[in-house]
């Protein structure tokens, strides 16, 4: 019987881009799917894996919910300003669980006032604009990390308030050019200073975190929050100043900037999820790092 095979010289750019998008989010959903089902057969604590595994998801969710919208680039303003809701709205819930996750390790816990003494008065060295607001060298204590919790959870509140408000605004015709930036701006400054307080949390508590990878786990996080967020920024820019159009790309559509940002979402996804597999590695919880350390001793 003969193999029907598949001649990708007759298809349209547009197509093959939609092909390309599709297999990214095939990879995204199977790196993910790997470390997540490690996890659950690993189930050993699971108020720190319950956070791990809403982090991971985020990669195949922004992968899928951005194909989604290259399967209709020419849906409406509304449509489209929907699906970034969606992922926006999860990444906040990703920040509040990264910091849960920080603070398991740490044994910290605010709302039982719970704050081990050897962390107690350490300097919090803080840099412009926060100087502005807060004195350059401030002690670490309850109230400090209370503050850090509610700079980071300001984010997970905002979010969702601006993306039903914004649905709302343009579902009713009144959504202009000047409530468009004015949402970006406040979204902007609410995300830096949501990832700014992670930024902190992670400098204070960087030789106890040490032993959990922080560095790792946090570039996940803000290269999937903060690098996609500027992309469309940089995106609805270039659009705005016809730098970009429609008919510079194979992409021929009338929202070009959405349209781009999600075959570059798909694409930026796969590495993440990659990423992800190192950075959120099941071996604490498998038993396999003594094991792991013995081999690169002998080795």
């Amino acid at each position: 019987m003969d193999i029907p095979t598949v001649d990708f010289t007759t298809m349209d750019r547009g197509t093959l881009t939609l092909l390309g998008s599709g297999c990214c989010v095939l990879l995204s959903l199977h790196f993910t799917l790997q470390l997540l089902s490690q996890h659950l057969f690993y189930w050993k604590n699971p108020k720190e894996q319950k956070a791990i595994l809403i982090i991971i998801l985020m990669a195949p969710l922004y992968a899928i919910d951005s194909f989604v919208g290259l399967l209709d680039i020419k849906g409406s303003k509304v449509f489209f300003t929907f699906l970034d809701s969606i992922k926006e709205c999860y990444e906040a819930l990703v920040i509040a669980k990264f910091l849960a996750l920080m603070y398991s390790y740490l044994n910290i816990s605010i709302s039982k006032n719970i704050v081990p003494d050897g962390i107690k008065g350490r300097e919090i060295h803080h840099s412009f604009p926060m100087t502005l607001f807060q004195p350059h060298t401030v002690r670490l204590d309850h109230h400090t990390l209370k503050l850090l919790k509610h700079w980071t959870w300001q984010f997970v509140i905002i979010r969702p308030v601006c993306s039903v408000l914004m649905i709302a605004l343009q579902l009713l015709g009144w959504y202009t050019n000047w409530i468009s930036w004015t949402f970006t701006m406040i979204l902007n400054v609410s995300v830096s200073l949501a990832l700014y307080s992670l930024v902190i949390f992670y400098h204070v508590f960087a030789k106890e975190l040490a032993p959990h990878k922080p560095l790792s786990k946090f570039l996940c996080i803000k290269g999937i929050v903060f690098f996609c967020f500027w992309q469309g920024i940089v995106l609805n820019i270039l659009a705005s100043a016809g730098v970009i159009k429609s008919h510079h790309f194979w992409l021929d559509v009338e929202h070009i900037q959405e349209a781009l940002q999600n075959v570059l979402v798909c694409v930026e996804m796969v590495i993440f999820s990659v990423m992800q597999q190192y950075a959120y590695h099941v071996a604490p919880y498998s038993g396999d790092i003594a094991a792991k350390m013995k081999m690169g001793k002998s080795e």
